[in-house]
């Protein structure tokens, strides 16, 4: 039994199909088998991924000295094992050195007395320290080397004493506003001094065998100060002193120290052609030379 108006939806349907040339609106649904259009078999299976092929992995040649290894490793065994030992030694020598310098500056104990000998003779000269460990004192005092001489040859007897001349100060002059100060103005005159101190007694007597050394090397430090200047004669005397002078408290402290300077004088020295530079210890030897054959 076929209703008009379904008959007329199919007759429209139709109408349009025929308008477009024939062809149906849903050729594909058309065409397919009612019983294929609600199964999933009828979606097309997602292909499986395709596998990646295996990276090849390289092997090392034995015969290439580059794939052993970098470092020692890379070394024969006999060279290995001169590595290892110059290795063991340069760790040696530097924990020794460490533990040496330790037990130098730090203070007293049982192990640098025990072994002083031994650690002086590995510090010094080479590695001498001037500081120590657990709040050394610092200087608290200021030491200035003067000098004069006694020139023969000038003024009217033949002889004059020149005045006292501060070393220190002209050592200060060339140090003030220098970026790079001299090691000789620095140390050479300070150190000489503090050297000639520690082997001499209040006296001025020896108390060893750098005692002579260290009067020698202070004697050969003045007459190369006084080589460079003009006397109008031979210097044939020098005497030193020294001027020790405490350094002045800060404004807001209370403590009241003198700063007046205190002077140890040393005896006059007779100046021989050792203590004279070398071109004026030549100088002297040529002349006295020429006197022996004059005579």
């Amino acid at each position: 039994m076929v209703i008009d108006g379904d008959r007329g939806g199919m007759d429209s349907d139709h109408d349009r199909s025929s308008a477009g040339g024939g062809k149906d609106v849903w050729p594909q649904a058309l065409n397919r088998p009612a019983e294929a259009r609600d199964t999933p078999e009828a979606i097309p299976p997602t292909p499986p991924p395709t596998p990646l092929a295996p990276v090849p992995v390289p092997v090392p040649d034995p015969a290439d000295p580059s794939a052993t290894g970098r470092g020692i490793a890379g070394l024969s065994f006999p060279y290995q094992v001169v590595a290892a030992l110059a290795l063991s030694l340069i760790g040696l020598l530097a924990c020794t050195q460490v533990a040496m310098v330790f037990l130098h500056v730090a203070p007293s104990n049982t192990l640098s007395k025990q072994h002083g000998k031994t650690i002086d003779r590995w510090i010094y000269p080479e590695f001498e320290q001037n500081w120590k460990l657990f709040a050394p004192n610092p200087l608290q005092q200021n030491v200035a080397v003067h000098v004069r001489a006694e020139v023969v040859g000038a003024g009217a007897d033949g002889r004059r004493t020149t005045r006292w001349m501060n070393l220190t100060h002209e050592d200060g002059e060339q140090i003030r506003g220098n970026l790079f100060p001299s090691h000789v103005d620095q140390n050479e005159l300070r150190r000489g001094w503090d050297f000639y101190v520690n082997s001499h007694d209040s006296e001025n007597r020896p108390n060893g065998l750098r005692g002579d050394l260290s009067e020698r090397y202070v004697r050969r430090i003045t007459m190369l100060r006084l080589s460079e200047r003009d006397y109008g004669g031979t210097i044939e005397r020098i005497q030193l002193r020294s001027a020790t002078s405490s350094i002045a408290p800060p404004p807001w402290s209370n403590e009241k120290i003198s700063t007046r300077p205190v002077y140890r004088v040393l005896p006059w020295w007779t100046v021989t052609p050792d203590d004279l530079p070398e071109r004026d210890a030549d100088q002297d030897r040529d002349e006295a030379r020429g006197v022996e054959e004059n005579r």
